[in-house]
């Protein structure tokens, strides 16, 4: 409920690329946890972890997807839960590169963004000019000829490489979307680091790194209640048009919970309290 209230505020909110459709970003991140305390949640032979598997929408970086998971499972299978929505962009890293599983956006009508890898074995169909001053390399119309691939994904593919001059980095991205410019397939996968943002500031603003309860009920309560805090802080934000950021919300809001002040008051400049009637908060049985 909290994540529907929090996408329809932020449904306008620009994200640096001029884009009707819904753009989404895939990853996940691993909490760490002690074997000892916690031996449902194996990950290595001596360390214990869970798996935080998140969608975010790129407008507003709210969370609209999670899944916890043991740290032993395999980013690509989230994929097999994912609600795909049709039209919508869905930007994820080389990990989730499965393409059985990737031919499911083109069935849903829906489309990906991720990096290809290095191994891929493919045949270039046709080619498109670039611009090289962009820092695009190439960008090509491809199809899969390795003998299980093929049929896994068996329709066209389009493939765009770009240059990073900044980090000096070459990169490589597939994706099943042939409208759009190469270098706006290029700037949406550079948006998918919003999701690494989201993943950095509950880690460093909310606690889920220590946990009152040792359960997996326990560890899954407490890390939905970080989340529950985020989009609760986004939603705050962006109803009361404040201009501070999630940090500085949650930081006033920790200091001043048990205090009779109005929130807007306590996040702005603005005096809201009417302290001219002395019983204000007194009931009143008859009029003088």
């Amino acid at each position: 409920m909290l994540i529907g209230i929090a996408r329809h505020l932020y449904i306008d909110e620009d994200f640096g690329i001029d884009l009707k459709q819904t753009v989404y970003a895939l990853d996940s991140t691993t909490i760490d946890l002690c074997l000892a305390l916690f031996p449902w949640a194996q990950f290595r032979r001596r360390k214990g972890a869970v798996k935080l598997h998140t969608l975010i929408d790129l407008r507003g970086s709210i969370p609209c997807f999670i899944r916890i998971s043991t740290g032993k499972m395999h980013d690509v299978r989230v994929l097999d839960d994912l609600p795909i929505e049709p039209a919508s962009f869905y930007v994820m890293d080389r990990g989730y590169v499965d393409f059985a599983r990737l031919h499911r956006f083109d069935q849903y009508k829906a489309f990906f963004i991720t990096r290809a890898k290095r191994n891929m074995d493919y045949t270039r169909q046709s080619s498109k000019p670039v611009d090289r001053s962009t820092g695009l390399r190439s960008d090509q119309t491809i199809r899969l000829r390795g003998a299980k691939t093929s049929l896994d994904y068996p329709n066209v593919l389009r493939r765009v490489s770009y240059y990073d001059s900044e980090i000096e980095k070459r990169f490589v991205f597939i994706t099943n979307h042939f409208t759009l410019s190469a270098l706006t397939i290029a700037q949406l996968y550079k948006a998918r680091w919003r999701v690494e943002l989201f993943f950095k500031w509950i880690k460093q603003n909310l606690r889920i790194k220590a946990f009152y309860g040792n359960s997996t009920n326990a560890v899954k309560t407490q890390i939905w209640i970080a989340i529950s805090v985020y989009v609760l802080a986004a939603i705050l934000r962006k109803q009361l048009g404040i201009e501070r950021s999630l940090t500085e919300i949650l930081q006033v809001l920790s200091v001043t919970l048990f205090e009779k002040t109005p929130v807007f008051e306590a996040l702005t400049a603005t005096q809201m309290t009417d302290f001219s009637d002395p019983d204000r908060n007194q009931l009143k049985l008859f009029d003088l």
